[in-house]
């Protein structure tokens, strides 16, 4: 398989070449673009046939593409994504897309090699038409190919959309029958400002009660807060009275007004009754049950929570500097009211990093969790984003434990937070890791790749720095350098 030969930058300079030749050189730079993309594709299919047959028993195969697609070793992803210095889930998806497009898009393909689109989007139509069978995606393909090349992106998507239903309504049906079943609620990332947004998939009718609740205490709060507050302002606040019901019933209860004052303003009719029809007939009884619970009972209707917040001595008695919430992120220390609310807090004290915590078994004590994850500060794959958590992660043994070796072999000095999936690609893909220093993980693949993981991120080395950094830690020597590791000075 060969690699296009991209175009070659255009010789004048911005301020020399007229508007006709800047708008052909943006013109060039697109196609470049996109044959650059294209030549990243190749390498990843060229990747997928190298590695297309197993090393062993113990060497997994797995089919990123869909039906028709040749398998891949799945230790081999890792150390592509690597190279690639991404996470292996992004190279994974690069394999399926590219896989897909070359064996069941072959028409639309070629339009793709021609650099005549954008890439991404005929990888879209690829995920999106992954379910199909061989034979059903044809269809696909015939269309999308004479779309994608003058249409927009969102024509070419709801263009392959269309055929996938037609390919197979069978199973679009039973996928919308299923998604029924697809709820969830979750939290993006914090922002730098630490907020979030909240995002929920409920029915129709819930989200209609959602809003309107919202909309009710929003303008309770606009009496009571003032009116210097926009109205989006006070429905972001109005989310937050949600996750506290007391406090919400003893709001709403304080602002409503008296069962004869109705919406019109007009009192009630003589003998209507106090219930209205549509409230259930335990009501009354979940009220009282409500008055009789003590001030501790009713605290635990608030459900409890565990944070790690993460602060210096310093900026809790200056109050300024900034606080590190585990799945939150970094936030104003002036914040942790606003995160901890009116919440009881147990506070558990910090852990002195500088000690020696380490043990003859197997398992990690917990002790030794907290310390290796606070002076690690998530997972250590590299390129991996850290946003794991302390109790989504293993405990893995940079240096193999062994049975009959030493004691002590358990401890921040021979352990590092990886989540499941990389663990077990550390385990069966050859790849070695050690760790030279606090919180540093240095990593190396089959190929002779080299980096570094520590507080700054992932850096590549050289095989020499890494050759350098592994015997000076053998001599109880942390190694730094003064130049960017893996490249030389300019």
């Amino acid at each position: 398989m060969t690699i296009a030969t991209l175009p070659q930058q255009p010789p004048q300079a911005a301020g020399e070449a007229s508007e006709s030749e800047l708008l052909n050189c943006a013109t060039e730079a697109l196609r470049t673009r996109r044959l650059a993309e294209v030549a990243e594709l190749r390498l990843a299919i060229q990747w997928a046939i190298v590695h297309g047959h197993a090393r062993g028993d113990r060497d997994p195969m797995v089919t990123p593409g869909g039906d028709g697609t040749p398998a891949v070793r799945e230790h081999a992803i890792p150390e592509l994504a690597m190279a690639r210095e991404t996470h292996p889930a992004t190279t994974r998806a690069l394999l399926a897309d590219g896989l897909d497009l070359v064996h069941r898009f072959p028409r639309t393909w070629a339009v793709v090699e021609a650099g005549r689109c954008e890439p991404w989007v005929a990888r879209k139509v690829a995920v999106l038409s992954r379910a199909l069978l061989s034979e059903q995606v044809v269809r696909v393909d015939r269309a999308v190919a004479r779309a994608i090349a003058g249409h927009a992106p969102s024509t070419v998507l709801e263009i392959a959309r269309a055929k996938v239903i037609e390919a197979d309504p069978e199973t679009h049906r039973a996928e919308r029958e299923r998604s029924r079943h697809e709820r969830y609620v979750r939290l993006s990332r914090t922002d730098e400002y630490g907020y979030r947004h909240i995002i929920a998939r409920i029915t129709a009718g819930d989200a209609a009660w959602i809003d309107a609740m919202v909309d009710r205490v929003a303008d309770i709060l606009t009496t009571t807060m003032g009116h210097d507050h926009n109205h989006d302002e006070l429905r972001s606040l109005a989310m937050g009275w949600l996750a506290r019901p007391l406090d919400l019933l003893k709001l709403l209860v304080e602002h409503t007004q008296p069962a004869d004052d109705k919406a019109t303003g007009e009192p009630g009719e003589p003998g209507e009754p106090e219930q209205p029809a549509w409230a259930p007939d335990h009501m009354a009884e979940t009220i009282d049950k409500l008055c009789a619970l003590s001030a501790r009972q009713l605290a635990r209707l608030r459900g409890r929570g565990r944070l790690f917040v993460h602060i210096t001595d310093e900026a809790l008695r200056t109050r300024t500097g900034i606080a590190r919430v585990e799945g939150v992120g970094p936030i104003d220390i002036t914040q942790l009211t606003e995160v901890l609310g009116h919440a009881d807090v147990t506070v558990t004290p910090v852990l002195d990093l500088r000690l020696r915590r380490r043990s003859d078994a197997y398992e990690h004590p917990e002790l030794v969790k907290d310390h290796v994850w606070n002076q690690t500060g998530g997972d250590c794959f590299p390129f991996t984003p850290r946003s794991a958590t302390r109790d989504g992660v293993d405990y893995d043994h940079a240096i193999p434990y062994d049975d009959t070796g030493p004691p002590g072999q358990t401890g921040p000095h021979n352990s590092g937070p990886l989540r499941r999936s990389h663990h077990r690609t550390k385990t069966h893909s050859g790849l070695t890791t050690r760790v030279v220093g606090p919180g540093r993980h240095l990593w190396r693949t089959p190929h002779g790749q080299a980096f570094l993981v520590d507080h700054t991120g992932t850096t590549r080395l050289t095989a020499d720095q890494a050759a350098a950094m592994t015997e000076a830690i053998g001599d109880g020597v942390e190694l730094y350098f003064s130049t960017p590791l893996g490249y030389a000075p300019a």
